[in-house]
């Protein structure tokens, strides 16, 4: 059982590939809303993988991202969460973007919600919409 308080921690490194400019969201070179949005994303459900049952995963369902300040190439982007709230297979997340070290700048904050799945199940039921 999943419990409320479970924090995670992930970074990345701006570099060319997750900028404005390479994911089509703007023209400039710094860190890209989907970026942070990804990592966010990528944050939560690390955080909560290992805890899963065998053949369980997380997916996606929402999220309400800010994106506060700027984040240029070569600097470091960390992403810190914390689960919030557990409602049956529902899961709700805090989660802050911070440029350098945690407590840094902040880059980011959002709420997103992931849903328990079973992976096999979940997959099997995606790939039948191709028929």
């Amino acid at each position: 059982m999943l419990e409320i308080g479970i924090k995670g921690e992930q970074s990345v490194l701006v570099n060319d590939s997750n900028t404005a400019a390479a994911l089509g969201s703007g023209l400039l070179k710094v860190f890209s809303t989907p970026s942070a949005l990804a990592l966010v994303e990528k944050t939560c459900w690390m955080s909560v993988s290992s805890q899963l049952e065998e053949g369980q995963g997380t997916v996606g369902t929402r999220v309400e991202l800010d994106h506060l300040a700027t984040s240029p190439i070569g600097m470091n982007v960390v992403c810190v969460s914390e689960l919030v709230a557990v409602d049956g297979r529902k899961l709700v997340f805090n989660a802050s973007v911070y440029n350098g070290q945690v407590g840094g700048e902040l880059v980011a904050k959002a709420v997103h919600e992931r849903f328990i799945v079973f992976n096999e199940k979940f997959q099997a039921k995606a790939d039948a919409k191709l028929g």
